[in-house]
């Protein structure tokens, strides 16, 4: 049964009809607050699971922090974090390591939150925006702007963005056949993928060497040498559109039942689609402007926040602790595991990422989904 609020609108599905036919409060998850014209349900596990994350966030950055060619205690770290520097701890950790942490985790703050969006607008886990062909739009743009303007981080950003949108909205008419179906975004936006990743081979190959240098190693996905240029750009990302995201989940969600039932529930279907791809996307973008196109944590991060948080709704700002967390394990990996050797990091995040794809896809093709 629908609840109607007083202006009307739909407020909940609170109750069900028993096989009597009197109405049976439905088992809602969480804890409602409630206050004058307003409320909100709050799921405690998907609270307590943000805060864990949150919590290893902080442990796996500052050991990243610590770590190095210069090792400096945890202790000396968060004193330099408090504003007690010593003379060297300043300059290393808060000009070289803090930067680069930073940006890991804001960059997967959005992949995840994007990653998370565009799979429940598909209702698919292979429509993250790396697998169909947002990301690369993206590339392509920023690194137009590298190649052919020798932009700066603002300039790329830009390009980044103007990318990740023409892209989306190609992918989507080309797919658009009375409607969009899962399947063929998802088939569609692998083709685009490969199409701009032949754009930019070509763009790099009549490039100067050393915009292909600075081209080629940006697009491996790499957070070496990020400044706090980055920071401000994916902090600009979130401090933006993350609480836009935020807002969109409760519309989401009823998206994710279907269009037309989402309709019968209120909302503006077109609508909430454009503002949500629009979210998703330019997330997705910015992520892939301050540090690459770091492969599969928009992929990876919504299925494992819906598990951990055992939701089937969207786990939105659970993907967006999932993704920070995959990130910076991944880049304190990638320092490590071949010191003094530093590996990009998005050759780490495509080891975790690629085994699961080839599973995903095989489960798929048996199930009949794709």
């Amino acid at each position: 049964m629908t609840l109607l609020d007083d202006d009307g609108r739909v407020d909940s599905l609170d109750v069900s009809f028993g096989r009597n036919g009197t109405a049976e409060p439905l088992p809602l998850r969480g804890k409602v607050i409630r206050s004058r014209g307003f409320s909100v349900r709050i799921d405690v596990r998907s609270a307590v699971v943000c805060l864990v994350l949150a919590g290893l966030c902080v442990v796996i950055g500052l050991w990243s922090i610590s770590v190095g060619d210069f090792p400096i205690p945890i202790s000396d770290v968060i004193a330099t974090l408090l504003g007690n520097p010593t003379e060297d701890s300043e300059f290393i950790v808060g000009t070289l390591r803090l930067p680069r942490v930073l940006v890991g985790l804001g960059v997967g703050a959005a992949f995840g939150m994007s990653g998370a969006i565009f799979q429940s607008l598909v209702r698919n886990p292979l429509g993250s925006p790396d697998i169909i062909g947002f990301n690369s739009g993206a590339a392509l743009g920023a690194v137009a702007m590298i190649v052919w303007f020798d932009g700066s981080s603002t300039q790329v950003s830009i390009g980044a963005v103007l990318g990740g949108l023409i892209a989306a909205i190609a992918v989507y008419l080309l797919a658009w056949k009375r409607g969009v179906q899962a399947y063929r975004l998802v088939l569609v936006g692998i083709g685009a993928g490969f199409a701009i990743a032949a754009l930019i081979d070509y763009m790099i190959t009549r490039a100067e060497i050393n915009d292909v240098q600075r081209a080629a190693v940006w697009l491996t996905g790499s957070l070496n040498g990020r400044s706090w240029d980055e920071v401000r750009i994916v902090g600009f990302a979130l401090l933006i559109l993350g609480p836009l995201a935020i807002l969109m989940q409760r519309r989401l969600d009823r998206l994710d039942l279907g269009d037309d039932t989402a309709a019968a529930l209120g909302v503006s279907v077109a609508r909430s689609k454009l503002i949500l791809v629009v979210v998703g996307v330019s997330l997705a973008a910015l992520g892939v402007a301050a540090a690459g196109p770091v492969a599969f944590i928009a992929f990876v991060a919504g299925p494992i926040a819906r598990r951990l948080a055992n939701s089937p709704s969207a786990c939105v700002v659970p993907a967006a602790f999932v993704g920070a967390l995959v990130t910076v394990v991944a880049d304190l990996a990638a320092r490590r595991l071949l010191a003094p050797t530093e590996l990009p990091v998005g050759i780490m995040t495509a080891v975790i990422g690629a085994p699961y794809q080839l599973w995903l896809l095989t489960r798929q093709a048996r199930t009949g989904a794709l």
